[in-house]
């Protein structure tokens, strides 16, 4: 009962501060500049406080690093982009796709890494035609140093999308690979 009282309160009072505050700045009329009190500003606390300060990388955590493979689309009306992730020590697999076919389908999506090493997840893909993503789970990336121009080019993803059942169609295939350019 406290609480809607204030919101009464503060709402039939709203309009007499604004009323009584005055006009506002003219339109161009110079800004002063305004300094925070020093109650306001504190320096950090927490244990990464001081490597911030110090590291620039501290201040900006690694961001997930993407290799995708070209949009590809089917005639039948599904669309997908496929690629590889890193972040930190961690690779995975995700594609992005949009089904306007009116019908459910079966979608399989592969991560293959270094050493025959592959993962493979089962993507369920409903027949609304709405944006969706499948991914693979995050693992570890192997023994090459994970970043752009190494351990990434070693991994490659792709999904495969079917007609429902185990006779379905193949209906498109998206890879993490890039295209590759016309020689001519």
């Amino acid at each position: 009962m406290l609480g809607l009282s204030s919101v009464v309160v503060f709402t039939v009072l709203l309009p007499f501060a604004g009323a009584s505050a005055g006009p506002a700045e003219p339109e161009g009329a110079p800004a002063e500049p305004v300094e925070a009190a020093p109650a306001a500003v504190q320096k950090g606390t927490g244990p990464a406080a001081g490597a911030a300060a110090e590291d620039p990388k501290a201040r900006h955590p690694e961001r997930a690093h993407a290799q995708c493979g070209p949009e590809v689309a089917s005639p039948e009306g599904v669309e997908a982009q496929t690629c590889v992730l890193t972040e930190g020590r961690a690779t995975w697999a995700r594609t992005y796709y949009r089904n306007a076919t009116g019908s459910e389908l079966d979608a399989v999506l592969t991560l293959m890494g270094p050493g025959g090493r592959t993962v493979r997840v089962r993507c369920p893909v409903g027949a609304e035609d709405e944006p969706g993503t499948c991914e693979t789970p995050h693992g570890p990336a192997g023994p090459t140093t994970v970043g752009e121009g190494s351990a990434q080019e070693s991994w490659t993803a792709v999904a495969e999308f079917a007609g429902p059942g185990a006779d379905g169609p193949l209906l498109l295939r998206s890879g993490s690979n890039s295209a590759v350019p016309d020689a001519g």
